[in-house]
């Protein structure tokens, strides 16, 4: 059987981009910026648009974690949404709770922020939430659990930031490991490698 991080791996190289965040990833991607495979290097295979919009829609569900249900759950009420179908859509998923512990440097990948907060370590508005998928709402506080303070992870993972961190739509008190969700994020404070109007056109059709 396949090592997970020799699939995860092959996916970031097919994709072209560290959906997983994890620095190996970027480093991989340095070392070997072509498609997996025997003919990765010699062959790029030309997708259709269908294709195209697939491959977008199966990056982003990587990048965030998702199920195919639950993508289209997302989908679904971003439509229902006013303003742009695309942007309503990445604006939910970056205001997910393991996404915004990542984002706000608790977590140094999605995966890992999954797990912590499947393992309940961070309370939301002085009350402990342990589901991922959990949506936050403008002023919302976040903060680590006193008894997790002290964990590895999470103190390795802030002691990559220096100084502020670089997103305007939150805020991070370092001293207390805690933070605030200002609001939703703008269409340009979000990866700019993310090709959402191609997912809202393959479900367009």
């Amino acid at each position: 059987m396949a090592k997970p991080s020799r699939i995860r791996g092959k996916l970031v190289r097919k994709f072209g981009v560290n959906v997983f965040g994890n620095p190996k990833y970027d480093r991989l991607l340095n070392r070997k910026p072509y498609a997996p495979g025997q003919h990765g290097q010699t062959r790029r295979r030309r997708l259709s648009n269908y294709g195209v919009q697939l491959q977008e829609k199966q990056k982003i569900k990587f990048m965030y974690g998702l199920l195919e249900k639950q993508f289209r759950n997302y989908f679904t009420k971003a439509e229902k949404m006013s303003g742009e179908t695309g942007t309503n859509l990445l604006q939910i998923l970056e205001s997910r709770l393991d996404n915004i512990v990542y984002r706000i440097s608790f977590a140094p990948t999605r995966p890992a922020a999954r797990q912590l907060v499947n393992h309940g370590h961070f309370l939301v508005n002085d009350k402990r939430v342990n589901i991922p998928s959990y949506i936050l709402k403008s002023g919302d506080k976040i903060q680590v659990r006193e008894k997790s303070k002290k964990m590895d992870l999470i103190l390795d993972s802030m002691k990559r930031i220096k100084g502020d961190i670089d997103l305007p739509w939150l805020e991070l008190d370092k001293g207390k490991m805690q933070g605030s969700f200002l609001g939703m994020p703008e269409r340009d404070q979000i990866d700019q490698t993310i090709k959402e109007q191609l997912v809202v056109e393959l479900y367009s059709k």
